[in-house]
């Protein structure tokens, strides 16, 4: 009698810890994942009618480390302060058709995650994606363009190797 007592006893704790630990299992799983998408600004981009002129002002009066894209900043990622990032400062050619189909004299370029996994998810929202992920040794990159038409550039950075090129051309950064 004891050990029935015991057997239905261990039965029933089992079928409640089950029971316990699909409950769980099934309000965890039906939670949305949600991605991290924009990580920070990763440039900003405009047109002027003399990027030369320009980047030779911002460097006397603002004191922006200039090279011949622009400027890069420097700093240091929120998440882990060990590792650095960089947004990029850079003035274009006013007659530059690198921001089309935007009419826009700007175009922004935000860092992300995930570039790939990203894209699937704009796709399926109805964004238009202008042209395929290039994937350089510094980065992945993609155009979009936002609700008002602006041309939107996607990084996903390596910045170790972005950090690379910088010092390979020579150029400081402003800290």
């Amino acid at each position: 009698m004891r050990k029935t007592s015991l057997l239905i006893l261990v039965i029933a704790a089992s079928f409640c810890l089950g029971f316990a630990f699909k409950t769980i299992i099934s309000k965890q799983s039906n939670k949305q994942i949600t991605m991290k998408k924009v990580t920070g600004i990763g440039g900003i981009f405009f047109k002027c009618k003399d990027p030369n002129k320009m980047k030779a002002w911002y460097q006397e009066h603002l004191g922006l480390s200039t090279n011949q894209y622009g400027a890069v900043f420097e700093w240091h990622q929120g998440a882990d302060s060990t590792k650095k990032g960089f947004t990029t400062w850079s003035p274009f050619n006013e007659t530059t058709k690198y921001f089309e189909p935007s009419a826009r004299d700007f175009m922004i370029n935000y860092r992300v995650e995930n570039i790939e996994v990203l894209v699937e998810e704009l796709k399926k929202s109805g964004v238009t994606i202008l042209d395929t992920i290039e994937t350089y040794d510094y980065g992945k990159f993609v155009h979009i363009l936002d609700a008002e038409g602006n041309k939107v550039e996607l990084w996903e950075p390596n910045d170790i190797e972005y950090e690379k090129l910088g010092k390979e051309l020579g150029s400081e950064t402003t800290k």
